[in-house]
């Protein structure tokens, strides 16, 4: 079949290993000093690999390969076997697809009740962690959300995440050092059908806001940005779409 699928550039490629614990499948292996693609069917196209390397050796290609073979890589519970870790690495930098979790009760749960069921659909989901060329961003509903907006706005799931890709980033408490060019690389590659800043109402949390209509500038995709603004009570205070000509 034709399907997308990692290609490793070897004269690229100096054996770091950066990649081999952000493939949760375990398809890449360094050996006799280069990464390498062991097996098409281990490896699911999704490019969980690419912003983990250095030398920018591995890139997504489509070419006639074996079908990705989720049973080759589940483990006990039905869930992808975690690849060996090497020095440095670190499991939450794996990108994942999530499917959909039911509601479950939890010790110390009032009686009949359970969580409310999670609409998160990919991990990682910080900013820094988030690969900007994971298919699962193109064409996407990109949620850019302050890190504190899913904790005041009760229905942050249901009203906000459900159906979109989620990165999230606090303006004032990370170093934002990279963070314009990250999301202008995800918009330049993507070209996501839309994104939606949630952010609070505080006036620091406004950077987030400029830094995804700076992104916008910078890539020229004239993607629609909405600016959603939540008070600290998780009310909606206002919600806007901000136009390439208003912004500028």
């Amino acid at each position: 079949m034709i399907r997308e699928i990692v290609h490793i550039d070897e004269d690229l490629c100096d054996g770091c290993g950066l990649c081999v614990p952000s493939c949760a499948e375990g398809a890449i292996r360094v050996i006799n000093g280069k990464a390498r693609l062991v097996s098409d069917r281990l490896c699911d196209g999704m490019g969980a690999c690419l912003g983990h390397c250095p030398k920018g050796a591995i890139r997504i290609e489509r070419r006639e390969a074996d079908e990705f073979d989720e049973s080759a890589v589940a483990g006990p519970a039905g869930h992808a076997a975690a690849a060996p870790t090497p020095p440095g690495g670190c499991p939450s930098a794996r990108f994942a697809r999530l499917g959909a979790v039911a509601g479950a009760a939890w010790e110390g749960a009032p009686a009949g009740e359970s969580d409310v069921p999670s609409m998160l659909r990919q991990w990682p989901v910080q900013l820094r962690l988030l690969p900007a060329s994971a298919p699962a961003l193109r064409g996407a509903h990109l949620l850019l959300a302050a890190d504190c907006a899913a904790f005041a706005m009760g229905g942050f799931h249901s009203r906000l995440l459900k159906g979109r890709v989620l990165a999230i980033a606090c303006p004032k408490l990370d170093d934002p050092t990279g963070y314009v060019e990250k999301l202008t690389e995800m918009l330049r590659l993507n070209r996501p059908a839309s994104v939606t800043v949630a952010r609070m109402e505080v006036p620091c949390c406004g950077g987030l806001l400029m830094m995804a209509l700076e992104a916008r500038r910078r890539s020229g995709v004239d993607v629609p940005v909405h600016d959603l603004v939540i008070s600290t009570r998780g009310e909606v205070l206002g919600s806007r779409e901000v136009s390439m000509e208003s912004a500028a």
